[in-house]
């Protein structure tokens, strides 16, 4: 049928794209004032429907993305940035959905416009007069009086979107979704640059989840993930120094790309020289160049080094997805509240030793840099405290960069990409169901196509 060839499939995944784009003009998340009157909520009986066509655009978009990746990697040719266009393009003028977030980087960048200080208070210091006040009013309920968790290279993107559109909702959001589709073009960028082909293009940049979340919901992940992987790309390359800027600058959009750092010192260590000179300049080159950027951006942004006391932050909030918060809520019904921190704590010490434990690996040649990069993200993301589906794109993306899996591996990460989607509703919420559905997505696509696909690895990246 043509409708599953590549270019039906093209076709399939932008109605898809564009279900989620209509449906999310009733269904998304829309904000409480819209002083243009586009965004505004339109009844309970229109955003029920909203919520159906969205639901169903987004599974032809995940059956159109996984037809796709089979024709891919059978050795179809097609043209996969085109493809990356149709499907992104419906998104652009779209509503926020899948995540009111978009509304506290707008107000937190109006704070940092009007002088607040957004380590210290939450968007819930805005005023009805104030700039960005809409943007506050319309942000999810617990993080209206939660400090930044970000660094304040993101907070300056913020800001100058805030000065360019007044603070005004609808110009702002579009704004902000100028900076994803400015990390979406750094991802592509960075996964080319690494020897990734089409299929790893397949994982990397046209994942629904990446498409729903980054270009959709506007998660300022994207822009960490473009900038980090930018960065290791330079490495790779021998021009460390701009490398470790670049994920200089991703640390100062969301922290956890420090980890990359480790593996840039790790590339640059390898590359020669006496063994304890080239540890030293590994650990000591990267490590300044990356502070440096970093105290560079706390002056500039006029934010100080708050950042430093909010990246703990959003482990106060529960998500069903942390297996470590999970657990440790369990342990606090039986042994009292103080379980969960200390569960919490384990868990991410436990990541931090696997982490150094792969770092070492790559160190002796064992591992491909940026494979190990992604296998330690991965960990990370699998032992945090807090964990949304979005974040499970920190390793997918590196890994598909590292074009060196097995089939097996590849097929596990389509797979919880294709579950994970169904996870947050258009509205931004975490219904019952969407755990649910995600279940029964990857349940029943996991073993369905089980062995069916048949990657080759290609070689691995030299450090």
């Amino acid at each position: 049928m043509w409708v599953w060839s590549a270019s039906g499939c093209r076709w399939l995944g932008a109605a898809g794209s564009l279900g989620i784009a209509v449906g999310g003009l009733a269904a998304g998340t829309l904000p409480v004032r819209d002083p243009w009157g586009l965004w505004e909520p339109r009844g309970s009986l229109a955003t029920v429907a909203g919520a159906v066509l969205a639901y169903l655009g987004l599974t032809l978009l995940v059956a159109a993305w996984w037809r796709y990746g089979a024709l891919l990697a059978r050795g179809e040719r097609d043209r996969v940035l085109v493809t990356l266009g149709w499907w992104a393009a419906p998104l652009v003028l779209a509503p926020p959905v899948y995540s009111a977030d978009v509304y506290s980087y707008i107000a937190q960048g109006a704070m940092v416009l009007e002088g607040h200080d957004v380590y210290a208070a939450g968007p819930s210091v805005l005023g009805p007069g104030d700039l960005g006040a809409d943007a506050a009013d319309s942000v999810g309920g617990h993080w209206t009086s939660t400090p930044a968790p970000y660094g304040p290279v993101f907070l300056l993107l913020a800001k100058a979107v805030v000065w360019a559109t007044g603070g005004t909702l609808v110009p702002a959001v579009l704004g902000m979704r100028l900076i994803a589709l400015g990390a979406l073009a750094l991802i592509v960028w960075a996964v080319r640059g690494l020897g990734g082909g089409p299929r790893a293009l397949w994982l990397a940049a046209l994942n629904p989840l990446l498409l729903i979340h980054v270009v959709g919901g506007m998660h300022n992940d994207g822009l960490m993930i473009g900038l980090m992987l930018g960065g290791v790309l330079l490495a790779v390359r021998g021009r460390w120094v701009l490398g470790s800027v670049l994920v200089g600058l991703a640390i100062m959009v969301k922290s956890p790309a420090a980890v990359a750092l480790l593996f840039v010192a790790v590339i640059v260590a390898r590359r020669g020289g006496p063994v304890r000179g080239a540890l030293v300049r590994g650990v000591l080159g990267p490590g300044l160049v990356a502070a440096s950027v970093a105290a560079a951006a706390s002056v500039a942004a006029g934010t100080g080094f708050g950042w430093l006391r909010t990246q703990g932050v959003a482990g106060s909030i529960h998500t069903a997805l942390s297996v470590t918060s999970d657990v440790g809520l369990g342990l606090g019904l039986l042994v009292g509240e103080g379980a969960k921190p200390v569960v919490q704590q384990l868990g991410l010490a436990a990541a931090v030793a696997v982490i150094g434990w792969v770092a070492w690996r790559t160190w002796q040649g064992r591992l491909d840099p940026v494979r190990g990069l992604g296998v330690s993200l991965l960990t990370l993301v699998a032992l945090s405290p807090m964990v949304q589906p979005w974040y499970f794109l920190w390793g997918t993306v590196a890994l598909a960069a590292a074009s060196a899996w097995s089939g097996r591996a590849w097929h596990v990460a389509a797979v919880l990409s294709a579950a994970l989607v169904y996870e947050t509703a258009p509205s931004g919420h975490t219904p019952w169901y969407g755990f649910v559905a995600a279940a029964v997505v990857a349940g029943v696509v996991g073993v369905r196509t089980a062995g069916r696909w048949g990657y080759r690895a290609p070689a691995a990246h030299t450090a």
